[in-house]
Order: structure tokens, then C-alpha cells, then sequence
């Protein structure tokens, strides 16, 4: 079940809880509270979310990590977020400038 078909079926419970019985309740408040748990903050494509999936796995890292790291590395590449290693006067460095 996808996320907009749950908080369709969260919503109609919410308008219908007079009629709803206790034991469907339940188990709409516990798929809630589920969710809720494992929220990752973003809603992908998913196919996108599968190749995440797949990569974070190979990597041996969590796929928010994953995600994380690729959208500062983007920003850095772009210069929305600054180097975050910048070379002092100090620091030595190989090769020519």
C-alpha cells in the first residue's frame, strides 16, 4: 500500500470513526505509527528509491546516509555549500598551481 493510499484510508477512519470498528482502529493506528517510525523525511520515485535502496546496501551504508551524502556532495560541487576542507596557508599540497 502506498503512502497516499494509507493517509486516504487514515483520513476516511477520521471521518468515519463512529462507524468504524475498534479492531480497524487499531490497526490503522499501529500502520500510523509504523510509518510514522520509519519516516525517511523524503517521498521518492520508486525506481529511484530502489536504485538508493540497492546502492546503500552495496555501500554498506544506511540509504538516508547515502542520500545525505549525495545531495551535500551536489551542493558542494555547485557552490551552494562551501569546500569543507579548504587549504590554510599552512598545509601542504602536491604538485603545480
Amino acid at each position: 500500500m502506498s503512502r497516499d493510499q494509507f493517509v486516504h484510508e487514515l483520513e476516511s477512519a477520521a471521518d468515519q470513526i463512529a462507524d468504524t470498528s475498534r479492531a480497524d482502529l487499531q490497526v490503522v493506528l499501529r500502520r500510523a505509527a509504523l510509518l510514522l517510525r520509519n519516516v525517511g523525511g523524503l517521498s521518492l520515485d520508486p525506481r529511484t528509491d530502489e536504485v538508493l535502496s540497492g546502492l546503500a546496501a552495496e555501500m554498506g551504508k544506511a540509504k538516508l546516509d547515502l542520500v545525505d551524502t549525495i545531495i551535500a556532495e551536489w551542493l558542494v560541487a555547485n557552490a551552494y555549500l562551501p569546500v569543507p576542507h579548504q587549504l590554510d596557508e599552512e598545509s601542504t599540497v602536491d604538485g603545480n598551481a
